[in-house]
């Protein structure tokens, strides 16, 4: 019978500097995927209010593991579930409803999420 021993010396302040990267991960995803959306131009823009001004990252409970990106306008909802809509192109050419669709689970850039993620957590803890 082989008898072993180990201790365990757990790095509190270091366990703490990677939860706090995790959450500043999860901001800053969020951050890249509004920039993402802007840039691929599906927003329907007509003064540039929804797109610009309206919709932002709330980060209140970050530190719960949840950000949202959040448009604030009332009509927001109205364009977003209705895209039988015929939408101006001048300013965004792919301007369309259900703008967020090419990145959900089954769209062409479902995985931009997870990846901005882990090149942002990486960068931020050096793993």
């Amino acid at each position: 019978m082989i008898k072993v021993t180990s201790k365990i010396r757990m790095n509190f302040p270091k366990l703490q500097q990677l939860t706090q990267a995790q959450v500043t991960a999860l901001e800053q995803t969020a951050e890249a995927l509004h920039t993402e959306v802007v840039q691929a131009q599906v927003f329907p823009r007509d003064t540039g209010n929804l797109q610009n001004e309206s919709t932002f990252v709330d980060y209140s409970d970050s530190s719960k593991g949840k950000v949202s990106i959040v448009s604030s306008t009332p009509y927001a909802r109205r364009l977003y579930f209705h895209p039988e809509y015929h939408f101006q192109k001048d300013e965004n050419p792919n301007a369309r409803g259900r703008w967020y669709e090419d990145w959900l689970p089954g769209g062409s850039q479902a995985d931009f999420a997870a990846k901005a993620f882990k090149n942002i957590y990486r960068r931020l803890t050096g793993i």
